[in-house]
């Protein structure tokens, strides 16, 4: 009788794990290749094990270790769930019909700086040609300020810098005319140095946030949001958010990605082809 009733289980398991989401060989969650592949893992992988136990699905985190493996894997659908920034999920929106589900609180600005005491450059049009230091595209705040140019052939010529302090650093020294920060990290080095000014602020971005793709279903979607916003979902994104120094996750719209997938007009394969995606 009991191995009767073994059997029966057994069968129902199987059933259940057949039929509780059809198609699906698992998930694969990714995110840009800012880190090392340890510092990823130790950051991303408890975030894979936490969905897996919240959707009953196994979620595996991909790592890759340039900008163009990472471009490449948007482009072809590698991704289930990722976590990046608001130019990828618009695009990623009007391409694919992806989805927002939470993101970090906040806004994200940028501003443009010049040297204190530099008395020509007034703003972003009197920067053709010159030397802007900047994050390599596809940076977000180098992809922001870019964008403002409408006539590729009449841009700044961009100095690639790893840290915002050295693109401050860049302009300070006179390596570079101008520079892109991020906005608030402009004002804490310039409250203590005083030796820069702003001719330029972006308009306020939303921040980096987690989307889901086609392959992962509403009622799931609902699920990974609930679980994110939890007291366990905070556990298992600690690292992470650590990393940006920032608060707890808060829910993302639609509404604020959309058309975003524009700042990335530039970027060698993310062309959106209608002007309703624009």
């Amino acid at each position: 009788m009991s191995l009767t009733r073994n059997f029966i289980g057994a069968s129902l398991l199987l059933l259940c794990g057949l039929f509780s989401a059809p198609g699906y060989a698992g998930l694969v969650l990714g995110a840009p290749p800012r880190e090392s592949v340890t510092q990823a893992d130790t950051i991303y992988d408890p975030i894979a094990n936490f969905l897996t136990r919240v959707t009953g699905q196994k979620v595996t985190y991909r790592y890759v270790d340039n900008w163009l493996s990472y471009q490449s894997d948007i482009q072809n659908g590698a991704y289930d769930i990722v976590f990046d920034g608001p130019a990828f999920i618009g695009w990623r929106m009007a391409k694919y019909g992806w989805t927002p589900l939470v993101k970090l609180p906040g806004n994200l600005r940028f501003v443009v700086i010049v040297a204190k005491n530099n008395k020509v450059v007034k703003n972003l049009e009197d920067l053709e040609g010159y030397p802007l230091c900047g994050f390599a595209p596809p940076n977000l705040a180098t992809l922001t300020i870019q964008f403002e140019f409408t006539n590729p052939a009449r841009q700044p010529r961009l100095i690639a810098v790893r840290t915002f302090a050295k693109a401050y650093q860049g302009v300070v020294s006179g390596k570079c005319v101008a520079a892109i920060m991020q906005s608030k990290l402009y004002r804490h080095i310039n409250a203590k140095r005083h030796a820069a000014r702003v001719i330029f602020r972006s308009q306020p971005l939303p921040n980096q946030a987690f989307s889901a793709g086609p392959r992962v279903p509403a009622a799931m979607r609902a699920q990974i949001i609930a679980a994110l916003l939890s007291t366990q979902g905070n556990a298992a994104t600690s690292k992470l958010r650590a990393e940006f120094k920032s608060g707890q996750f808060v829910p993302a719209t639609a509404q604020e990605y959309e058309g975003l997938g524009k700042l990335l007009k530039n970027v060698w394969g993310f062309g959106l082809r209608t002007a309703s995606n624009n």
